[in-house]
């Protein structure tokens, strides 16, 4: 028996507490396409994707607060970014 445990299982012990009224990302409405892409290929929590009508779609719920996409791309696809407020956010419970 294989001791090996994928990040999919990984991330899906984590508990997240999501500010419904809240977002601590926000996206412009106008994103570079090039830099969509870039957030779909590095987002470690998969939040970034495009749907078969080629809209994008996002859900700041799931967010692992890494600043990946503020990194990557800052000001030219995101229109804020902040660390969620007290008591939400995700709370890791995996190593």
């Amino acid at each position: 028996m294989s001791d090996i445990v994928n990040t999919d299982i990984k991330l899906g012990v984590n508990k997240f507490f999501v500010d419904e009224e809240g977002a601590h990302i926000k996206l412009k409405d106008d994103a570079d396409r090039a830099e969509v892409k870039k957030l779909i290929a590095a987002c470690p929590a998969g939040l970034y994707k495009i749907d078969d009508e080629d809209n994008l779609q996002f859900d700041y719920a799931g967010c692992l607060e890494c600043g990946t996409c503020r990194i990557l791309c800052g000001d030219t696809a995101l229109e804020s970014w902040e660390y969620p407020q007290g008591t939400f956010g995700v709370e890791y419970r995996f190593g």
